[in-house]
């Protein structure tokens, strides 16, 4: 996060606060870069070239810090919603493939995402945080999650090629989840979920020496059933590496999983899960490592500098709560494909404390925004 505030520093030691304060200059170094490289005519998309006259101040003399990204109005769900998806193709990428992602889509137009090598990036810097032990190099990978137009379907696969194994897919459409969810079809929900968890059952028993995964909580916890049922466990049918996520991660599900399911710590039940906080706008957040010393408490911290996030007070988006303080999340993107200068996620949770592996502010407990939790349907996350 942005700032180092004095309430930090007396509960920080000295090398963690001097992190801290080398990852700030980072920070403002690189968010001075991204907003040049998207607002001048060169390099720039038309999207942000079209807004940058509509702003009352001129982001490429006005912008000298990651904190004058507050001068932006906050960034618009809206934007995402309908084309043309080439505004959003910044003219310093022109003739360079394109992807394109989406994310929600249930009801309405979905938010689209173009993409272009951000995916893969982000999910390399993401492998040099993994265990070898728990993620070898050349080991086969299992994704247990959406597909469709979805980022992680693509990332994920990117993710085993890089690690030079080869990745295994099953076909989850979460729009159709989301659909029986609320027509009641419980019952149709469930043989959905069946039919997914069949799919993963099929490949992990198939002889293909999978050895990591990502899946989500619901998702993870319903393979475990299925292995049992076969008489057979995640560890026995040779995975040692989970990666996960989704706002299902609580502390009391990562304590059943790892008692229950996973047959205790890394060192006693030979599998390693690590769980992450990401969308298709961010990328992805690491947490720090789960203990059952610190009540197996998850806290996520974003990649930057190519992603912030900051937790803010609920009645004043540009104001950050203390540490250990609940608030909102709100985002920021700044890569040479993407700008995002501040977006109000539907989560909330409480800001954390930088430590020494990511010397910045993270978030904990998070969950659904309390003001729009009603009308969140979280589905197989």
């Amino acid at each position: 996060m942005s700032i180092v505030d004095e309430s930090m520093n007396s509960e920080l030691s000295s090398e963690v606060q001097s992190l801290a304060s080398a990852a700030l200059d980072r920070l403002n170094e690189h968010t001075l870069k991204t907003v040049h490289w998207h607002f001048s005519e060169e390099t720039g998309s038309p999207f942000w070239l079209e807004k940058k006259s509509q702003l009352n101040f001129d982001p490429l003399t006005d912008v000298k810090s990651f904190d004058d990204l507050k001068k932006f109005p906050h960034f618009e769900d809206e934007w995402l919603r309908g084309g043309p998806i080439r505004r959003w193709v910044p003219k310093g990428h022109a003739g360079k493939p394109v992807y394109v992602f989406e994310t929600g889509g249930t009801t309405g137009i979905p938010k689209s995402r173009m993409v272009i090598e951000d995916h893969w990036k982000d999910y390399e810097l993401f492998s040099d945080t993994l265990p070898e032990k728990y993620f070898p190099r050349g080991a086969n990978w299992l994704m247990l999650g959406p597909s469709g137009p979805r980022r992680l379907r693509l990332a994920v696969e990117h993710l085993a090629q890089y690690r030079e194994g080869i990745c295994f897919c099953i076909d989850l459409d979460p729009r159709w989840v989301v659909k029986l969810i609320k027509k009641g079809w419980m019952e149709h929900l469930e043989e959905y979920k069946k039919h997914c968890i069949d799919q993963a059952v099929t490949i992990l028993t198939a002889g293909h020496d999978v050895k990591c995964m990502f899946t989500t909580p619901k998702l993870l916890e319903s393979l475990g059933e299925a292995l049992e049922e076969k008489g057979t466990s995640l560890s026995e049918v040779g995975i040692t590496g989970i990666f996960s996520g989704g706002t299902e991660f609580t502390p009391q599900w990562t304590r059943f999983c790892v008692e229950e399911l996973l047959g205790g710590s890394p060192e006693e039940g030979g599998v390693f899960m690590t769980p992450t906080y990401g969308n298709t706008l961010m990328g992805l957040a690491c947490s720090k490592p789960i203990s059952a010393e610190d009540g197996y408490k998850i806290s996520y911290y974003a990649p930057q500098p190519r992603a912030v996030t900051e937790v803010v007070t609920f009645d004043d988006y540009n104001q950050l709560v203390g540490y250990g303080e609940t608030g909102r999340v709100k985002l920021y993107t700044l890569t040479d494909e993407f700008f995002v200068p501040g977006f109000m996620e539907r989560d909330e949770g409480e800001r954390e404390l930088p430590f020494k592996t990511y010397p910045w502010d993270g978030v904990s407990g998070v969950r659904p925004f309390h003001e729009l939790a009603s009308a969140t349907t979280v589905g197989v996350y």
